[in-house]
């Protein structure tokens, strides 16, 4: 065992990184939602909460950037709890990990509180490099175990749903490498990346109960409260928390850190690209409604806000759940959480036979979010453009559709690493 400790103190410095404390400097005058006026098409970005038109960059960055990221938290996420000092400790090395092509480390890192539990990050690394090397960071279903087969992984003794070698709600010898064929963690290496990941248990397990995981540590109250961060927002803070660690590793190149995630997880990458500047890229994949989706559907073959807040009650905190029959009431849609990120890359991958995570509007989510990145001086996505299977459309701002379904392949991850090489260029 290695026993090298990193102590690591973060200071929100002002424009270094867009992290997640506030001072709650609006809340008290964020109207009630059904007092919100209807807005049938997706609000403009570009347009103040008092109707004040946003024309220059300066505005945008010092004014209506952290107006968004105030409403997302209060009317959907819930508030990111401040950063904590981190202390992560490297468990585990093996540099013989897939026949010698890679170093695999295994890194506890503890979020400080007494007894709160720690996110235990697999990171692998090529061993082929000549310097840093970039990183896909995204949070797993099933436990570290699942996504691999080497038996110096420890099995998660979090709690998780039953399925794939989990035997009543714990993960058993059975479950290791079930999600192997959706990692690509060889291919990943081979083509020059490191891949790092989490459970996502590690922060909230998947269940409607706000007392377990990280959240008791980490609010002012005993019980939670209306604006409280939720587990979107859970999860997304844990990636932050694994990207605390990651800008310390001499092996990880600190400026090209990619962050993914499918489905639910897919939506948590797109909160935490929004929220850290330190993420380079952000990749959410068939993320959905509450994510890559806007609320304001016209599909009807996708997920309604109201199901997936009466489905995941614990997902988005209760102001979000206010609009389940009057979506056109919030102040904000999808679109504007990805405009949060401008100019940074965002990619947006779906799949034709998955309507019910809405893939025509997630288009339309990156066309509208392309007025804030023309106004920060980088292209966004044509208003015109068109899906195309199997092909990235866009840019800055992509899009990739094909003909699948609700679920990550090979193919996935070669999209996946493609989009990330040409912007990390």
């Amino acid at each position: 065992m290695i026993d090298t400790h990193f102590r690591v103190a973060f200071l929100l410095a002002c424009g270094l990184l867009s992290l997640c404390s506030f001072s709650h400097a609006f809340a008290a005058d964020w109207p009630a939602a059904d007092s919100l006026p209807v807005q049938k098409e997706l609000p403009d970005p570009l347009v103040m909460f008092d109707g004040t038109k946003v024309a220059t960059v300066a505005k945008w960055n010092e004014e209506r950037r952290p107006q968004l990221k105030e409403m997302f938290q209060h009317y959907m996420y819930g508030y990111l709890p401040a950063a904590p000092t981190i202390k992560a400790t490297i468990k585990h090395t093996n540099e013989k990990f897939l026949n010698g092509k890679a170093t695999m480390k295994l890194i506890e890192i503890d979020l400080g509180p007494k007894d709160c539990p720690t996110i235990e990050l697999l990171l692998v690394v090529p061993n082929k490099r000549s310097g840093a090397v970039p990183v896909i960071l995204g949070l797993n279903f099933q436990g570290n175990h699942s996504v691999h087969s080497d038996p110096s992984i420890p099995l998660s003794t979090r709690w998780m749903q039953n399925g794939d070698g989990v035997v009543n709600n714990r993960a058993t010898e059975k479950a290791r490498n079930t999600q192997g064929d959706r990692w690509e963690i060889e291919n990943t290496i081979d083509q020059g990346f490191a891949v790092a990941t989490f459970f996502y248990g590690d922060i909230l397990p998947d269940k409607n109960d706000l007392n377990d995981g990280v959240f008791p540590f980490f609010r002012k109250t005993k019980e939670a409260s209306a604006t409280d961060m939720r587990a979107i927002a859970g999860w997304a803070w844990g990636l932050h928390r694994a990207v605390d660690y990651l800008v310390t590793d001499k092996d990880i190149d600190a400026k090209s850190i990619v962050v993914f995630g499918h489905s639910r997880n897919g939506k948590a990458a797109l909160v935490a690209g929004a929220f850290d500047d330190r993420i380079a890229v952000t990749i959410a994949h068939q993320a959905g409604t509450g994510g890559s989706a806007p609320s304001r559907s016209h599909n009807p073959k996708a997920e309604p806000v109201k199901r997936i807040n009466t489905s995941f009650p614990h997902w988005f905190n209760d102001n979000f759940k206010l609009f389940n029959d009057a979506t056109d009431q919030l102040p904000f849609d999808q679109h504007a959480l990805v405009a949060i990120c401008a100019p940074r890359p965002v990619l947006f991958t779906c799949a034709e036979k998955d309507q019910w995570a809405n893939p025509a509007g997630q288009l339309q989510v990156l066309q509208a979010a392309s007025p804030v990145y023309e106004l920060v001086g980088v292209k966004g996505i044509a208003k015109d453009a068109a899906a195309r299977y199997d092909q990235i459309s866009g840019d800055k701002l992509g899009y990739f559709i094909d003909e699948g379904a609700h679920t990550v392949t090979k193919e996935h991850w070669n999209v996946f690493i493609k989009y990330a090489k040409r912007q990390l260029k």
